[in-house]
């Protein structure tokens, strides 16, 4: 009697592990069904200014940290261009700052970072001093933004080598800033574009 119990109570046991296995398989299924569907979560690209794919405006920009910073063209050193905007207001930008720094040493050998912003001069000094931003090109121009259609902050602009603007989008943390690099090296331009591609794939 025991015995025939021990055995039943044996194959009950198998029976929901074997149970719980093929709904653990199920599960892993409909996750990845799920993120094929979301595709790459991405900087959100705003409407007006330089479309992906085109030629950037050039501009030639005095840095706040001396010298003279040309912004689009044909890059001499052979480098693409992040442009990160950014203000002293924003706290989102604040909290990216730490990445973008990452990021740009990470990305040294392929691509240089250039922040800019506009407004009160003093103000802008301030954030280079508070956030130790001597090292990089920091520019100030109202112009450089609206050329680019920088709506909201933070936003960020990536030109390739030749001058031409890869990708470009609101960055709200790595992820986002991460995906202007992978939509320049896969030719996407945006997490707008990639999902009306698998709509009409679909």
């Amino acid at each position: 009697m025991n015995h025939m119990f021990f055995l039943t109570a044996f194959a009950v046991q198998w029976l929901a592990i074997f149970g719980m296995a093929i709904l653990i398989v199920g599960l892993i299924r409909q996750v990845g069904m799920l993120h094929e569907r979301l595709g790459p979560v991405g900087a959100l690209t705003l409407t007006g200014g330089s479309k992906v794919g085109e030629e950037a405006r050039v501009f030639i920009l005095p840095s706040l940290n001396g010298g003279t910073v040309v912004i689009g063209g044909k890059a001499e050193d052979g480098l693409s261009t992040i442009i990160f905007f950014l203000s002293p207001t924003c706290p989102i930008c604040k909290i990216m700052l730490p990445i973008i720094r990452s990021m740009a040493r990470e990305y040294a050998g392929s691509t240089r970072l250039v922040l800019a912003s506009d407004g009160d001069e003093a103000a802008q000094r301030k954030l280079i001093e508070r956030e130790k931003l001597e090292a990089y090109p920091f520019v100030l121009s109202t112009d450089l933004g609206r050329a680019h259609g920088v709506g909201k902050l933070p936003y960020a602009v990536l030109l390739d080598e030749q001058g031409r603007v890869a990708a470009k989008g609101l960055i709200n943390n790595r992820e986002h800033a991460e995906s202007l690099f992978e939509a320049q090296r896969i030719g996407i331009a945006s997490i707008q574009d990639y999902m009306a591609r698998q709509e009409m794939a679909g």
